[in-house]
C-alpha cells in the first residue's frame, strides 16, 4: 500500500479566515495557489500600505513553494491582482527582488480587480516542482 501525499500546502500564520481554503495544492509536480495576499504571518493580518503588503506576499510565496518542495526558479506564472494601479510600483520592488535576471523571470499578469477589506494586492502562482538530483 502507498501512503499518499498531501496536496494542501499552507504557509503557518497566514489563512483564508473562516472559508476551508488551503494556500496552495500539490499536484504531482505542479504547485497551484490559492490567492497569496501580504499578510503578516505573525498576526494574520493585512499591514495598511501596498509596500508591506507586497513584501508579505512575496515572503508568503516563498514560504508555499518551500513547503510544498519548490522555489523561486520553478515559478512559471504569477498573476497579480491589485486594487488599483497605484500598486504596481511596490508590486516591482518585490518581482526585481525575487527575479532579479530579465532573462530568467516567469511569465506574469498584472489585472486590476475589486479585493475585499484592505487587500491591495493578491499573487496567483503556478510552479513546477523539480526532481532532485542524486
Amino acid at each position: 500500500m502507498t501512503t499518499r501525499r498531501p496536496r494542501s500546502i499552507e504557509v503557518p500564520g497566514v489563512n483564508h479566515g473562516s472559508v476551508p481554503i488551503p494556500m496552495g495544492a500539490r499536484v504531482g509536480n505542479m504547485i497551484f495557489s490559492s490567492g497569496i495576499s501580504g499578510k503578516d504571518p505573525s498576526t494574520n493580518k493585512l499591514p495598511p500600505h501596498a509596500a508591506e503588503q507586497a513584501s508579505f506576499a512575496f515572503a508568503n510565496l516563498r514560504t508555499l513553494l518551500e513547503n510544498g518542495g519548490s522555489k523561486l526558479e520553478d515559478v512559471a506564472r504569477v498573476t497579480v491582482f491589485v486594487k488599483d494601479d497605484s500598486v504596481r510600483d511596490a508590486i516591482n520592488v518585490e518581482w526585481l527582488k525575487c527575479f532579479p535576471d530579465p532573462l530568467d523571470r516567469p511569465a506574469r499578469h498584472t489585472l486590476v480587480q475589486e479585493l475585499r477589506g484592505e487587500m491591495l494586492l493578491q499573487l496567483d502562482v503556478i510552479a513546477v516542482v523539480q526532481e532532485k538530483k542524486e
